[in-house]
């Protein structure tokens, strides 16, 4: 699992928006909520351009009912440490129904579209965040 200090080392300070680029998403993987532009990390560029068309091949877009962001300098919620968002390293989506330490509602179907794209996913993590994938590795 990636970790702030790792995207720190990588990056450099969030501020500095190092790595960032504003993604033009290709009209093909236009789904749903998904913005047409993107300002996220460069390095999430195709993770998440494969994560978009796994939605789209296995018939998981219905599933996809808010994109609730990407690029956010802020700690991680209750923590001393930076989010991955910090770094637009990480997307939160229907952040409605898997709030933060309850129990997800994502089905394993549409999580795997992220997670065989090289994502991590929060809603398996000991302290619950089921609307947050981030990526593995930087």
């Amino acid at each position: 699992m990636v970790t702030s200090a790792q995207a720190l080392k990588k990056y450099g300070d969030p501020i500095k928006e190092s790595g960032m680029t504003l993604w033009d998403v290709p009209t093909e993987l236009e789904i749903g909520v998904i913005p047409k532009k993107l300002y996220c990390n460069k390095d999430m560029v195709t993770p998440l351009g494969q994560a978009f068309k796994n939605l789209i091949d296995k018939g998981f877009v219905k599933e996809l009912k808010t994109f609730d962001g990407c690029f956010n300098i802020r700690k991680k919620r209750g923590l001393v440490s930076m989010s991955l968002h910090s770094w637009g390293l990480a997307i939160d989506v229907n952040a409605a129904w898997n709030g933060l330490n309850v129990t997800p509602v994502l089905s394993a179907g549409f999580v795997k579209c992220f997670t065989d794209a090289g994502f991590d996913w929060g809603g398996t993590w000991q302290r619950k965040d089921g609307m947050h994938f981030q990526l593995k590795t930087i």
